[in-house]
């Protein structure tokens, strides 16, 4: 759900790296040494979900996998996404370094929130309970992210709200598949490495 380069106003790319640069700082002090390697893992997870895109107006259509990684990671997932959209821009030219904070902002501040609003059924005993609030924050990420970059295109002038509205339209199908996809990895993660969402209480301590 990349935003291209000479979409937004200046506004809004200066709003969104601002703001994306604070939840990368607040990451960073965040991310326990032991979940280095796991938030490696999904910032590439994330690389390579997003690489297969549909153009649709000034943004595009494909898995971002973002509501997993803020699942595992909660404000962490800030700096794991970054990097994956650094390097996307960098090496693909996928959205562009002029709005790389308004992409990780759109993208990172959902995983955060579906961390704060699911983090206790993810914790649950029952597996299959977990699985389901998995799913709900796969959906639940990819509407807030829809939400926020059809705000950003609103906001830089009357003539993009058409294409906000399209975004949204266009990712109900995703809200769908990352549901799916988001559900099983939980249950999965938490058949064969239950630490994973160890510690999810301590990490959102202090930031409520």
């Amino acid at each position: 759900m990349h935003i291209v380069d000479g979409a937004l106003s200046t506004e809004v790319l200066i709003a969104g790296t601002v703001l994306a640069a604070g939840g990368i700082a607040l990451g960073l002090k965040k991310l326990p040494m032991e979940k280095i390697p796991v938030a490696g893992v999904l910032s590439a997870t994330f690389f390579v979900a997003s690489l297969i895109h549909v153009p649709i107006g000034p943004s595009s259509v494909h898995l971002i996998l973002n509501g997993l990684a803020g699942l595992v990671l909660g404000w962490a997932a800030f700096p794991a996404l970054f990097v994956g959209l650094l390097l996307q821009a960098v090496f693909f030219g996928f959205g562009g370094v002029t709005v790389l904070g308004i992409n990780t902002l759109n993208i990172a501040l959902p995983a955060v929130a579906v961390f704060y609003l699911c983090r206790h059924g993810i914790a649950s005993h029952s597996p299959v309970v977990a699985a389901i609030w998995g799913g709900v924050g796969g959906a639940l990420s990819i509407v807030l992210t829809t939400i926020l970059v059809g705000a950003a295109l609103a906001f830089s002038g009357d003539e993009f709200i058409p294409a906000a509205k399209l975004v949204l339209v266009t990712h109900i199908p995703v809200m769908a598949v990352e549901a799916v996809l988001t559900g099983f990895a939980v249950y999965l993660a938490r058949k064969v490495k239950p630490d994973l969402f160890a510690g999810v209480e301590a990490t959102a301590g202090g930031v409520q």
